[in-house]
Formats: structure tokens, sequence, C-alpha cells
């Protein structure tokens, strides 16, 4: 297996010179005089929260606009207020902000209502759009298949007279929901199913979070899509493949309403992750019944849900960069992510030290009031991070793992007789040690040796096994809580019997009873940071207050992960 590092560079080299196809197209548009100046957008209907896999639209609709000195904006496709919530309008625009570092241009579908009902109105006297009385299912039955052409409604021949004046009356209120649509007519016996006469318009008397009770109208998506560009100005329609079909539909709205600069629609291939939970109907599922807690939960792939995790934008974007454009759908690792903010933040953040599971470390022969201030270094691969004061004492707290009474072969932390380093401090020797009536080790006595202070130069003799502490009279006590995938990764997301998710009971363990180094009771939400052989982790924005830190875990410091081999 190639060096995850060679294979890195390898792909920032390749990032300089190869061009995706999507980049192709508008190259060619640009030179061929098409368009002038390139303008995109990220279209979500605000019916949810946003995962990982519109990161990828967004940093690929933003990354081109930039890279054509274009314009990228975000326009909320609110067409179907049965779904639509102010509260995912607000959630997604602190994602795509968040995403971006940037706000982008924001635009709403139904500020365009008043020009769709023209369009229409326009259809409809170019004989392109009829009234149709058949209900949902007669449509349906009306359509046809894949292998037999459909049937003409029997409403389809209409006067254009007849249709103007029953399209005003499904807008002035005067039908029940599901009572009438407007179709556009184009080609019941088309090979594409999309171009059967598809249903533009329907009645729906709902209240809009946006327009309020103005409309009982309102347009399809397929109808609304084309027109919102066109309006907008976009010339890159950059959707994912499962809108390849709808192209042909896309085309055509834009070329029988005659806009002069028509968009171009193009499709890629969607971001898929192995085993994570991205279905909005089985995300709400699992807020609804409290086994997340809501749809930031850090185990989420939610864009919110990997921001609280402690996951940033600069990483996000790394694995969106590595996952790269194409035609064809893949699914990628999750530990790819974990490799791409591991990679972000190992230069970039502290490394501080916690004791997750302590026990008490007395330094018998230390003085019992002095305090020492010990110089440490924030990150050693980084000198620009600087340095900090740690307070050093008599009294310690180490990891419990770190002290065994009969240790095993090649166990070379504490045990009865044992030396060690303390990191960035002092040799110590274990001479004893204290049981509960339980018989648990609740504290192990040292002695130290003065000259081998860290940065003294003492050579004296070596020792095998270096540990981290935290000061006893000084740390502070916080939770600390340590995520695994949600997904029973052996079983798979899905349950073959009855579409159930094989759920990871231990997708959660959450520990209370944590010190961290006192520098750390500063934090604010989503400072993030890494903890001495534990990994990276980031104050938790919604639980974590300067009383009460709670401390999320992004990710394990090491893996067995690789890139892939770049053929």
């Amino acid at each position: 297996m190639s060096n995850p590092e060679d294979i890195k560079d390898d792909h920032e080299k390749e990032t300089v010179v190869s061009r995706n196809f999507i980049e192709n197209i508008i190259d060619k548009d640009l030179e061929d005089g098409v368009y002038s100046k390139i303008v995109t957008r990220f279209p979500p209907e605000p019916n949810g929260y946003l995962h990982i896999g519109h990161a990828k639209s967004i940093l690929l609709n933003q990354g081109l606009a930039k890279e054509y000195g274009g314009t990228f904006n975000l326009r909320f496709d609110d067409t179907n207020p049965q779904k639509e919530k102010e509260e995912f309008v607000d959630s997604i625009s602190k994602d795509v902000e968040w995403i971006c570092g940037e706000k982008p241009p924001v635009y709403f579908a139904s500020n365009y209502f008043d020009d769709m009902y023209e369009c229409a109105l326009k259809l409809i006297r170019k004989g392109k759009a009829y009234v149709c009385d058949l209900s949902a299912e007669e449509i349906r039955e009306y359509r046809g298949t894949l292998k037999e052409p459909g049937k003409d409604s029997p409403y389809r021949n209409r006067s254009v007279e007849e249709n103007l004046s029953l399209f005003e009356e499904m807008k002035n209120g005067e039908f029940e929901d599901g009572s009438r649509v407007l179709r556009a007519k184009i080609d019941m016996s088309s090979p594409n199913i999309n171009m059967r006469d598809p249903v533009i318009y329907r009645v729906a008397h709902l209240h809009h979070h946006n327009t309020g009770d103005k409309w009982c109208i309102y347009p399809m998506y397929d109808f609304a899509h084309p027109i919102e560009d066109a309006i907008e100005g976009i010339t890159h329609s950059i959707c994912t493949l499962e809108f390849e079909d709808h192209r042909p539909l896309y085309d055509w709205v834009v070329r029988e309403l005659e806009y002069p600069h028509p968009p171009k629609q193009i499709e890629f291939a969607k971001l898929y992750l192995t085993n994570v939970v991205t279905g909005k109907r089985y995300i709400k599922k699992l807020v609804e019944e409290g086994i997340v807690d809501g749809w930031d939960d850090p185990r989420l792939v939610s864009i919110a849900g990997l921001r609280r995790r402690g996951f940033t934008p600069e990483s996000i974007k790394m694995f969106v960069e590595l996952c790269g454009v194409s035609k064809a759908n893949s699914s990628v690792d999750y530990a790819m992510l974990e490799y791409c903010i591991r990679e972000d933040l190992k230069m970039k953040r502290p490394r501080m030290m916690a004791v997750l599971d302590p026990i008490k470390l007395v330094i018998d022969n230390y003085p019992k009031d002095q305090i020492e201030y010990l110089d440490v270094v924030n990150n050693l691969e980084n000198e620009e991070l600087g340095h900090r004061k740690v307070p050093f004492s008599r009294e310690l707290y180490i990891e419990r793992e770190d002290f065994m009474e009969v240790p095993p072969r090649k166990y070379f932390r504490l045990f009865p007789g044992n030396e060690v380093r303390l990191m960035h401090a002092y040799f110590v020797k274990c001479e004893s040690f204290v049981k509960d009536e339980n018989g648990k080790v609740i504290e192990v006595h040292c002695t130290y040796d003065p000259e081998t202070k860290q940065g003294t130069g003492f050579t004296g003799r070596k020792v095998k096994g270096t540990i981290h502490w935290v000061p006893a009279p000084f740390a502070k006590k916080c939770e600390v809580r340590l995520y695994e995938n949600l997904v029973d990764e052996e079983k798979g997301v899905y349950n073959k019997e009855d579409g159930s998710l094989n759920l990871n009971p231990d997708s959660l363990k959450v520990l209370k009873d944590c010190y961290v180094e006192p520098e750390l009771v500063k934090v604010e939400p989503y400072d993030s940071f890494q903890f001495v052989r534990q990994g990276y982790f980031c104050a938790d924005a919604k639980d974590s207050t300067p009383e009460h830190p709670v401390f999320n875990r992004i990710v394990s410091l090491k893996s067995s992960f690789k890139l892939p081999a770049q053929s």
C-alpha cells in the first residue's frame, strides 16, 4: 500500500493539471461565447438538515464560481410548503456559510411565484399546457410504462380559452386539493416517462413560510427549477445523476419559455459514505425516539453534526477533493473523512494533557507545598503555536491503564519498582500503591529524581516509558464523550428483513470523571485540541459550559486506513 503522504502529494500535483468533465464543458462554453460569466448555485429544498453529501455539491458549485471569477448563489427551492420549515432555512443558511467560509447571496424560489404563474400562462397560450381533471392515480395509469407508451388525457385538447379560465379559477381557490392540475403538453409516447405530459402546477391550500396564504396553487419542482435558474442567470445547473432523465424536460421548459441565454444542466455522481445514515426519514425517527439528541448529534453525518463533533470546513473540503468529480456513482469509506480531519488538525492544534480514567499519583519526596510551572511546547511539529506553562505539584492524576500491579511482558509504564518519565517533567519510580475495600487501585506512590527534569540535559540513564498527567490541585473536572459509528458496521446500515437500522449499542460512551489541565478551562464552543495519546477532541457547542466542560472525541489518533492508490 502506498504512503498516504505520497498519494496526497500526487493528488495535489494532479489537480494543477487535470480538469474534470464539468470544467471541460465550461471551458468550451466560454470559448464558444455561449456565456460570458459563470453563475452557479446550490438549490436545497428546506425540508431537512444538510448532510456530508450536500457538502460536495456546495463546494463544487462554489469552487467553479471562484475558479472562473463568477458568482455562487444559495437558493431555497421552497415550492412545497407541505414539508418546508423556517427551521430548515436557518440551519441550511448556517451550514452553507460555514462550509463556504462566507455568506453567499440568498434567493428564494417562492419570490418568483408571480413569474412562474406568468410562465404557465405563456405555455397555455402557446398550446403547450392544459388543465387536467384526472386524479393522481388516473394520471399514473394513463402515463404508461417503460415498455408501453402512455395515452392522452381526455382533457388534453381543451381550448386555450378554457384552459386560461380554468387555470385562473385554480389560482383563485375555486377547486379542492387534487381535483385539477396543470400539465405540460409534450408527448405521451415519449420513451422518457418524464416527458409524458408532466404535471407542472397543483392545487394545494397550504400556508407558505415565505408567501403566507397568497397562493393556493404551487409549481412542481421540474417546472419551477429551470425557471428559477433562468431568472437568476445561472449558466450551469449542476445537479446529481438522478436528475439526468429530467434534463430533457428542463431543456424543454427553458426553450418553450424562450429564454435568450438558457442555463445548461450538468449531472455528476453523488457522494456516498459507507455505513452511515443520511436518509431524512431515518434521522427524523432517530431524533423523535431520542436515540440521538437532535439533527446535530455528533454521531450523524449532517453538516451540523459534523461541525458539533469538531470537523472543520477545511477537512471536509479536503475530503471532497480526494473523492473527485465523476459521472460514475461510488462509495467512500468513512475512514477517509477521519483521515482528512487528522491531516487538517495535526499541525494546527495544541497538544494538551487530559486524563480520562484517573487514578491519583503521589510523589512522596516532592515538597508538599511546592508548585513549579513547566514550559511546555504546544505542538512539537509546529513551533508557531508557541509554549504554555503547566503547573506541576506533588499530587497528580494519571491514566489508570498507565499503572499495573502485575504487568505483562513489554509493559513499560508504571508498576512496582519501575521508573518512567512524566511527560514534560521528571522521572518517577513506583514505590507502592493503595487499594480500596473492593481491591481497586486508587493511589500510586512514587519518588522522583530532581536531576531528571526535562530540558536540563540529564543523560544519566534512560527509561522506556513516558506517561502524561494533570496536576491534581489545578485540574478541571469534565465530561468526555467517546463516539463510535452509529451503525453496526458488521451488519450494515439496514436490516434486510424489516428495513430498520442496525444500530451500534456502543456508539456513545460518556465518561463523567475526567480531568484536564487548567489551560482547558478557558475553552469556547467548537475549540478543538489534541489530547495527548487519546485523540482529537472538541468542546461541545450545545452542552459545554465553563462550570461543566464537555469534550467530544472527533477522531482517534491513529487508523489503519490508507488512501487508495491513484491509477
